[in-house]
């Protein structure tokens, strides 16, 4: 499917997103903020979210990752959706401890942008990090 194919828009009200809706009960409930054109937040896994005991589950880490590249591209003035992630996990993100995120653009190129994002534990380390190739929907 093509970006040309890709038109809709959100209501206002609409609060279901898996990864910021705050109407979503099993969401994660994110909250970014606009640092500059950079996507920020804090977010503290609970044991709901592990997959290996005490482990963040790989797959709730891209959806962060994937959420503050998406939401880095809304502080740019673009509304796109994930054509492609690429996630590398450098540590184990342990369940409990506040993950410091940030997501940004990296290149701009006509129908497309390329972010980036990492996930940091409280120490500083990086625990994941990601690159997105997102679609600008027009």
């Amino acid at each position: 499917m093509g970006a040309e194919a890709l038109r809709f828009d959100v209501p206002p009200d609409y609060d279901k997103c898996f990864g910021c809706g705050k109407g979503n009960p099993i969401g994660l409930k994110l909250k970014f903020r606009d640092e500059g054109g950079v996507a920020s937040c804090e977010f503290t896994p609970g044991p709901e979210y592990q997959g290996w005991p005490g482990v963040v589950h790989g797959g709730i880490l891209s959806t962060i990752l994937d959420e503050a590249m998406g939401w880095a591209a809304i502080f740019n003035g673009k509304k796109t959706v994930t054509g492609k992630l690429e996630v590398r996990f450098r540590r184990p993100a342990k369940v409990g401890q506040t993950l410091s995120v940030k997501g940004w653009l990296a290149r701009e190129g006509g129908r497309f942008i390329v972010t980036k994002a990492e996930a940091r534990d409280p120490n500083g380390n990086i625990v994941a990090e990601a690159t997105g190739t997102m679609f600008v929907i027009p």
